[in-house]
């Protein structure tokens, strides 16, 4: 079974490239701030939350965006050690969502420290209900994937075929497909983890 949610380009990329901003701690630690902006602009373009991005939605254009991301920013605004906590994101974002009177939307956290088959099940749930899925990984003992230490991206698509279970991870302003169980065993003590999106009925 394979799942992808739509997606949106600018400028001929796979939503937005943290390289691209011209500020240097948005360009160096601004991949938090990204993960939210594009989550915004997908949930403005697909699920109907007109309040979560202000902007022509038909086209998104790259300095719409970093407007946007300077609304953004003060919420998940980079830091010497990163938004390395789950709670970090999710504070800001909830107060984000308040303060721009956004009721329909509520987020949690799951900790990198769950099972990979609690992780896989949450997965699947999250992109069945068409939302993406922010993630964070700290360290990791595999080599390939070293462009995503230190890092948030989003999982906007899943393929399952019997025991292998296939993510697809954007960030850069690109997406690939990875093997979720090795990306999700990091190797190391402290976890990442995710961030869940959903309905606030």
């Amino acid at each position: 079974m394979k799942r992808e949610l739509d997606y949106f380009y600018i400028d001929g990329k796979y939503g937005w490239n943290q390289e691209d901003f011209k500020n240097l701690w948005m360009n160096k630690g601004g991949c938090a701030c990204v993960t939210a902006c594009d989550s915004f602009i997908y949930m403005r373009k697909y699920l109907g939350k007109d309040k979560l991005y202000p902007y022509e939605i038909e086209t998104v254009r790259a300095l719409d965006y970093v407007d946007f991301s300077n609304d953004v920013k003060p919420y998940l605004r980079p830091r010497w050690t990163g938004i390395d906590r789950l709670e970090i994101y999710v504070d800001g974002i909830r107060d984000f969502l308040n303060d721009i009177d956004e009721e329909s939307i509520r987020l949690s956290e799951f900790s990198g420290d769950n099972s990979i088959e609690d992780a896989i099940s949450i997965v699947k749930s999250q992109i069945d209900k068409e939302f993406p899925i922010p993630m964070l990984v700290l360290m990791h003992k595999n080599p390939r994937f070293k462009d995503f230490v230190w890092h948030w991206f989003l999982l906007t698509g899943y393929e399952e075929d019997g025991e292998k279970f296939m993510v697809k991870v954007v960030s850069y302003g690109s997406y690939r497909w990875f093997d979720f169980r090795e990306l999700w065993n990091t190797g190391h003590r402290r976890k990442g983890g995710l961030i869940l999106f959903d309905e606030n009925r």
